[in-house]
């Protein structure tokens, strides 16, 4: 019967077993349910009227098409989206996800107990996602404990990236977009024009905060009073970085704000690990310039015999052309043709596929299915 209930007229649907509603929100609804063609459990994200707003219906789009070109074991994974009925009138989205238990918000709420070597863990598959997103010159920009998945043996996945955006050499202006508590002080005040990979670099700061106290470290009500909780931490800003700030308001606001001396972060997070509160020190930098990128993270002395080179991989920058969109005012047929395109990309894939069955008479094509599904190489996948 929920089976019923979940689908529309959609023909795919037999290949799926719903099992419980696991997620609602204004999006829609997530479910989880059993692929009767694998027997994997998967998670089923329908989304309603998605083209009732334009800018709703691009966002999906964008989060469609960026996970289809980003593949990681640190990034959540599209299995399959269901081909609509009608390529012209349909309404609705079902995007098949591989099935995650929790996220790491839950994890930080239901868990006291979580020791140095989970932070360490944990940080360092944020950062490692991060390294591969920004290689592909990505954003996230709205990086925060419920976008990111969690399962029982610490695995850890990005998700949502329907605010992600891909700079090309003229990056998008900086406007309002990362979840407050995790907005970097740059964009808190418009101190800058541009967006740098440090954005997502001061989320993960204060994620992993969050995850070495068990409570938020900048939970501002607004702007100004998360401002005043970044510099109660940080202090005061220097003059060269003031002088650096592109917005004259906000040079003023910061000049004329009472001095305030930083905390040092052993005190403000006592008997916590020193190299931990180090890394930390170096991303929550108030200047985006002092931060590090997510490469020089993860070679700090802190992932001493956890970090890996060879499984930190990277990926060439996405083609403008794939997000040409961008540069344009949609219309709601714009964007459903958009949409269209990209869910007929995944069976295009899924059909190449089955069509390899004799795929013995063309292994290198094959071998060019499993490159892209697995994002390894060949010769890796040679040695399997």
């Amino acid at each position: 019967m929920l089976d019923k209930e979940f689908f529309t007229e959609y023909s795919e649907a037999s290949q799926y077993d719903i099992q419980e509603v696991v997620g609602k929100g204004s999006y829609g609804v997530v479910a989880s349910a059993i692929d009767t063609h694998t027997g994997e459990k998967v998670a089923i994200k329908k989304m309603n009227n998605v083209f009732e707003h334009v800018s709703d219906a691009t966002r999906i789009l964008r989060e469609i098409k960026l996970l289809r070109l980003l593949r990681h074991p640190d990034i959540v994974e599209i299995k399959h989206i269901m081909l609509p009925p009608s390529r012209r009138e349909f309404k609705d989205i079902y995007v098949v996800f591989e099935l995650m238990e929790s996220d790491l918000h839950q994890v930080i709420k239901l868990n006291n107990d979580l020791t140095p070597d989970h932070h360490q863990f944990f940080l360092y598959q944020l950062l490692r996602g991060l390294k591969y997103i920004h290689s592909a010159h990505v954003f996230h920009r709205d990086l925060k404990p419920k976008n990111i998945l969690a399962n029982a043996d610490c695995k850890l996945k990005l998700c949502d990236f329907g605010l992600a955006r891909v700079s090309f050499s003229n990056a998008p202006s900086a406007d309002y977009v990362a979840t407050r508590w995790y907005r970097a002080p740059e964009l808190c005040g418009c101190f800058s024009s541009k967006y740098t990979p440090a954005i997502d670099i001061w989320s993960i700061g204060c994620i992993f905060a969050e995850l070495v106290t068990g409570k938020p470290l900048f939970p501002g009500k607004n702007v100004v009073h998360q401002l005043d909780l970044i510099t109660d931490l940080l202090g005061t800003p220097s003059p060269a970085t003031i002088s650096r700030i592109g917005n004259e308001k906000a040079r003023k606001y910061l000049t004329g704000m009472s001095k305030k001396q930083p905390i040092p972060f052993t005190k403000y997070f006592p008997g916590k690990d020193a190299g931990a509160l180090r890394l930390l020190e170096r991303m929550l930098a108030f200047d985006p310039k002092d931060r590090p990128s997510a490469e020089e993270a993860l070679a700090d002395p802190y992932f001493y015999g956890l970090a890996n080179l060879e499984n930190e991989p990277t990926r060439a920058p996405i083609s403008k052309l794939e997000f040409e969109f961008e540069r344009r005012r949609l219309t709601r047929d714009d964007v459903r043709e958009l949409i269209y395109r990209e869910v007929r990309q995944f069976h295009a894939l899924d059909n190449y596929a089955i069509n390899l069955g004799v795929f013995c008479c063309s292994p290198l094509l094959f071998l060019g299915y499993l490159t892209y599904k697995s994002n390894r190489s060949w010769s890796t996948i040679l040695k399997c």
